[in-house]
């Protein structure tokens, strides 16, 4: 369902519209501001990776509420964030999609090709802008809504609320600043919570299947 909202808004042709509302001919005049990049992007990553790290260190050492939770779902925490991060660094590495700010509507040199046509057609540009790096930082961490539904249903669904608002935040942060279009923000979320399905999927059902029966005891 959430799939075919954001192949719709793909289909609007809204990505170029909504970026020139941040930017122009000259470039995106809010690029360098100290709010985008010093707090919504390079401290929003710190605390993202330190969180990561908290998570791993937590499926041995849990505090506070992470000792209420199964082993198993700690391990399921922390994987889905690194898996999620590890899929969405690898779409990027081979994409040819060049972010707005090298587009020659925005004082770069590339020509806009939507994403999925530059499977087949380069634009010009440096490419790897897709999909949205830096709103995965918020996305990755949607595998604590499944890790945490079943025994904790309250905090998940907080934990679901505040994963949607952080990636959002951050994807529309990077729009603003013409790193990325919202379709690239939009298809990280959907990729991020992909991920995050599969993984809840897979230890389910190994738990189901008593093929790792151990993790199934909490520390």
């Amino acid at each position: 369902m959430f799939a075919a909202l954001i192949a719709l808004w793909d289909l609007s042709a809204l990505d170029l519209p909504l970026a020139r509302l941040s930017g122009g001919p000259s470039g995106f005049a809010l690029r360098e501001h100290w709010l985008f990049t010093i707090v919504l992007h390079d401290s929003a990553r710190r605390v993202a990776w330190a969180l990561a790290l908290l998570l791993c260190a937590a499926v041995w050492f849990p505090v506070g509420w992470l000792r209420r939770v199964m082993f198993h779902r700690r391990v399921q925490l922390a994987l889905t964030a690194l898996v999620a991060v590890a899929a969405i660094s690898a779409l990027k590495s081979v994409s040819r999609t060049s972010c707005p700010w090298s587009l020659a509507d925005f004082g770069g040199v590339a020509h806009y090709v939507p994403h999925w046509s530059n499977l087949l057609v380069a634009d010009g540009g440096n490419g790897r802008c897709f999909p949205a790096g830096h709103a995965s930082s918020g996305f990755s961490f949607f595998g604590g809504y499944f890790a945490l539904r079943r025994d904790m249903p309250e905090l998940a669904v907080k934990w679901l609320i505040a994963t949607l608002a952080v990636g959002m935040v951050l994807g529309i942060a990077q729009q603003v600043r013409g790193a990325h279009f919202m379709s690239h923000t939009l298809w990280t979320g959907w990729i991020c919570w992909c991920a995050a399905w599969a993984i809840d999927a897979f230890i389910s059902r190994l738990t189901t299947l008593g093929v790792a029966p151990n993790l199934a005891q909490s520390t």
